[in-house]
């Protein structure tokens, strides 16, 4: 699969800023909208066992506290499926309404016909075509899950995965493409089935009575390249709204960088109305990291915004102090530390933008472009850093309670621009 991605037609993109959103279908998941014009959706999803109703619930309110919109949880066993009705009505005490999301595979069918407050519960169903059933009960099985979708008027996701591709299709396919004149290579019959998987799946909903609008469809695999053209590909051959992450994506900086490098060009594209960021975590880091990445991608593309981005020179010979990096690090943590307040108290803040500099040579200048920027003295410098509000010098910190006073510059911005006005 090292077929090379051709380049995008001129005329793929505006001279400046992503293009318009390409699915017209827009889905309701409890209150959130994705499709359509509404905006990329940031989701997430649990690693707990579902079936610890405390765990489960501690780490949905931790995402939700994060920014994410919509949680996904495993539903595997009838544990966990009488737990998810348990875990709403906890996270509703908690004054938490994200909605909730069951992934379901091989039993899926079973669960919800035992566990009916599970399938009323739940605000959304994920269904793998690969793995839903297999032989003579796959129809069946798919067909009850979409019954259980319309009954409760829920919508449904259909996701292909590379891992759990329907192997009966995929034969059959790689047997139609011997007969070809030109035959294509396997990676690309392999992309058409898992394509023709979720896009054929949907249509067999249809059928069976699921409204298009409650339709969202994914086709993950693990490589930049080919999740690019798949979703390239199932955005052409279809309308209904899409939900993108790269599978598998991996720890750390792989991860990362993986998952931005696919995402960000389909965003671009128009492709994608909501988005999930399928990192490994760190020993011991918070789960919480994989909404901040997804958050971290739409707002530096310009799709969205979630809390104030610091800009930050990276350092150089001119900067041998730690200080400019300390004082970034706190920035950044006390503006996102502060946004869920600000979210209710102050909205827009998160447009805010900060510039925390290093030394005088691109530090004032930076500082002008962003609300509030500072620039500290490099190496050699007077021991003196002045402040730039709105382009405007504003003020000069000098020395040991520099970080303390900035931040209190910060939030007597917000509050002076941002805070509600009592009629």
């Amino acid at each position: 699969m090292s077929e090379q991605i051709p380049p995008c037609r001129d005329d793929a993109a505006p001279a400046f800023g992503p293009v318009p959103r390409r699915s017209t279908r827009q889905v309701l998941v409890g209150k959130v909208a994705l499709g359509g014009q509404a905006p990329v959706v940031v989701q997430s999803m649990t690693n707990t066992d579902t079936a610890d109703v405390a765990a489960t619930t501690k780490q949905i309110a931790e995402l939700w506290r994060a920014g994410s919109e919509l949680v996904r949880v495993t539903v595997n066993n009838p544990e966990s499926a009488a737990a998810v009705p348990r875990i709403v009505d906890k996270l509703a005490m908690m004054g938490i309404s994200v909605p909730i999301i069951g992934d379901f595979h091989y039993n899926g069918h079973q669960l919800l016909t035992d566990e009916p407050a599970c399938a009323e519960a739940l605000a959304k169903y994920r269904i793998n075509p690969g793995n839903v059933g297999f032989g003579k009960k796959k129809d069946t099985q798919f067909a009850q899950l979409i019954e259980f979708a319309c009954r409760y008027g829920k919508p449904v996701r259909i996701g292909a995965n590379w891992g759990s591709l329907d192997q009966a299709l995929a034969a059959r396919l790689m047997d139609e493409n011997a007969q070809r004149a030109e035959p294509w290579d396997a990676g690309r019959v392999l992309r058409e089935a898992l394509i023709l998987s979720a896009i054929d799946s949907a249509e067999r909903a249809v059928e069976l009575g699921l409204a298009r609008e409650r339709i969202v469809l994914s086709a993950k695999v693990s490589g930049v390249q080919e999740l690019v053209a798949v979703y390239r590909d199932l955005a052409r051959r279809s309308d209904f709204a899409l939900h993108l992450g790269l599978t598998e994506a991996g720890i750390g900086s792989k991860g990362i960088v993986a998952s931005a490098a696919a995402l960000g060009v389909l965003l671009q594209e128009g492709i994608g109305d909501t988005i999930r960021i399928s990192l490994t975590p760190e020993p011991g880091a918070s789960r919480t990291q994989e909404v901040i990445v997804a958050q971290e991608l739409l707002q530096t593309m310009g799709l969205r915004a979630f809390t104030p981005m610091v800009t930050a020179c990276p350092g150089c010979g001119r900067t041998t102090s730690t200080f400019f990096q300390e004082l970034a690090q706190s920035v950044q943590e006390h503006v996102r530390s502060k946004m869920p307040e600000w979210k209710i108290t102050h909205p827009g803040a998160e447009n805010l933008t900060l510039a925390v500099m290093g030394c005088v040579v691109n530090g004032p200048g930076e500082s002008r472009h962003a609300n509030i920027g500072i620039s500290l003295p490099g190496t050699g410098e007077a021991p003196a850093a002045p402040v730039f509000i709105d382009g405007e010098k504003a003020v000069t910190l000098r020395g040991e309670h520099i970080a303390r006073e900035f931040l209190g510059i910060i939030d007597d911005y917000v509050e002076r621009n941002y805070g509600r006005r009592l009629p």
